[in-house]
């Protein structure tokens, strides 16, 4: 029987632990790829950049959220979603795409601010339609 080797590389390792470190947390992965796309922007800043106080960062991310807001705003209701919760994800969907236009104009003032509260609304209103999503 033939044994086979496995060499250690420092730099591999480095890049995998880089790559989990970023990647979606398993208690926050969603039913629908475009959801984990926008999540997988939104964890960093809602949790190293905001705390911090890192307005450049979340203004430097901020094509790449909206990008993937975007996306989930032209989704549209997910088709698994059950009839029932379909006029209230519509609402909520409504809200959500109001608050990427907010975000959108905010990032453009030197406001932080502002900047903190329409992030903030994208953030809560992206919770509030996950929360709708189904499993």
């Amino acid at each position: 029987m033939k044994q086979t080797r496995f060499l250690f590389n420092p730099a591999i390792v480095l890049l995998v632990a880089a790559t989990l470190a970023h990647a979606t947390p398993p208690e926050h992965e969603f039913s629908v790829r475009q959801y984990n796309e926008f999540h997988e922007v939104l964890h960093p800043l809602q949790h190293d950049a905001l705390p911090k106080g890192d307005f450049a960062l979340i203004r430097a991310r901020s094509g790449e959220l909206l990008k993937h807001g975007r996306a989930i705003v032209k989704l549209g209701v997910p088709p698994k979603v059950k009839a029932e919760r379909k006029a209230e994800f519509k609402q909520e969907l409504r809200k959500f795409n109001q608050a990427l236009i907010r975000f959108k104009a905010d990032v453009k003032k030197d406001n932080n601010d502002e900047l903190k509260a329409s992030y903030s609304a994208v953030h809560d209103s992206f919770e509030m339609l996950a929360a709708l999503l189904p499993r």
